[in-house]
């Protein structure tokens, strides 16, 4: 089959890791993970959200920052023009909004709620990062065809490098997940996995004295 996005030039490139990287984990809560919720219990979400917890743990020991996010609303007015009827209800403080437990366990350096389907946006996340010096990020949460999409092009148009480890991102549906990340692999980022982001992790910390 004839690629025709190659062709023209797409996906000829590797953005590659920089000097120093830095972890998001996009809206791994318990409306996404908790199979008891409406918009929980895909089995893709569950693994990834194990899977970036390995690598949280990686980012830990090489002294690089986590900044995760949770999606919240002060009150239902203001909750934006959102399409997804489960959305509405993740009210701060209620169960839906709760970080999963096991990012929770594996300790992010600063836990973000936002409003909007990115991390970065009307947040203070990429100040964060820029203050630690990162320009590279590792993006990882769920769902891969939403709100990490949208973290993903706003973390290349803030001008950092964009690394996705496929098996830390999840979606309920395997087709989107899978046409998700074969469109930003071919135009703003790295599509990894695990073992690929761990390895750059280790080699930042030997290269900082941190192993």
């Amino acid at each position: 089959m004839v690629d025709l996005y190659a062709q023209r030039g797409y996906g000829a490139r590797k953005v590659g890791f920089g000097r120093k990287p830095g972890l998001v984990v996009v809206d791994f809560q318990a409306g996404f993970t908790d199979p008891a919720a409406p918009m929980g219990g895909a089995p893709m979400v569950d693994a990834a959200c194990a899977r970036t917890a390995d690598l949280m743990r990686a980012a830990k020991a090489a002294g690089v920052p986590i900044v995760a996010c949770v999606i919240g609303f002060d009150s239902p007015a203001a909750v934006p023009h959102w399409k997804v009827g489960p959305v509405h209800d993740l009210i701060t403080g209620t169960p839906g909004t709760a970080l999963d437990p096991r990012i929770a366990a594996a300790g992010p350096d600063v836990v973000l709620t936002k409003t909007a389907p990115s991390i970065f946006f009307g947040t203070p996340a990429g100040a964060i990062l820029t203050r630690e010096g990162v320009d590279t990020v590792i993006v990882t949460g769920c769902i891969t065809s939403g709100c990490v999409r949208a973290s993903i092009i706003d973390a290349f148009s803030l001008g950092l490098r964009v690394q996705v480890p496929e098996d830390c991102v999840g979606d309920h549906d395997r087709a989107a997940h899978d046409q998700n990340l074969t469109d930003v692999g071919r135009r703003y980022a790295d599509v990894i996995d695990a073992e690929a982001a761990i390895a750059a992790l280790e080699t930042f910390a030997r290269q900082n004295d941190r192993a």
